[in-house]
């Protein structure tokens, strides 16, 4: 098994961060053999989309040899190490009620027409990808998600949009909520609740 360990905080000890490192264990605790391929958006973002690469987008034939490749080199290495895992483990805060700005600039490079997305004679668009298994551990400041939300939640139906344009439909959310008003220990416990709860089953016989 080869997983893609994303991360997306700045901060070193963001809970976000805890809780995928808390994922890639559990799934190192079933596969012990699985290698990592490591993607740190949050020490080492990723830039928006350039010139070249928009261009690319809106008229797929204004560039052409060594310009084209360069403009689209960082969307394939990105889109390579999608394709290249069996699973994807992403830990994100919730900024602003969504996805923090590196996060939606990783979107933005692997959602490329004719790449990772097809579409139909009718106008549908459709995934390219194989459909693998992706766990996303969302820590929020506040609660957007059960019977105590009190604020919007634009994250999961954007990343759920996001992901299905390119075939991903195999998501799992483990929500870290009320980090601002929870103690350590209360954090702690309610990381260990989410990670144990983990089903790990998809990814076949462990060891």
């Amino acid at each position: 098994m080869h997983i893609l360990h994303i991360d997306c905080s700045p901060r070193p000890d963001a809970h976000s961060r805890r809780l995928s490192a808390g994922i890639v264990e559990r799934l190192k605790g079933h596969q012990p053999d699985a290698t990592i391929t490591r993607r740190d958006l949050g020490k080492s973002p990723i830039p928006h989309t350039q010139a070249g690469y928009a261009t690319m987008l809106s008229a797929p034939g204004a560039l052409a040899g060594a310009q084209a490749q360069d403009a689209v080199q960082l969307s394939e290495q990105l889109i390579v190490e999608l394709e290249s895992a069996d699973v994807v483990v992403i830990g994100v805060p919730m900024n602003n009620f969504t996805v923090s700005s590196v996060f939606k600039a990783w979107i933005d490079q692997i959602l490329r027409m004719g790449r990772t997305i097809g579409v139909s004679a009718s106008g549908e668009k459709f995934g390219l990808l194989e459909d693998k298994q992706v766990y996303i551990g969302v820590a929020s400041g506040g609660v957007f998600a059960g019977e105590g939300a009190r604020q919007p939640d634009f994250l999961t139906p954007y990343v759920n949009a996001a992901f299905a344009c390119v075939g991903l439909t195999s998501l799992l959310y483990l929500p870290l909520q009320a980090t601002a008003f929870l103690d350590q220990e209360q954090l702690a416990a309610a990381s260990a609740a989410l990670l144990e709860n983990i089903d790990l089953s998809s990814l076949g016989p462990g060891r």
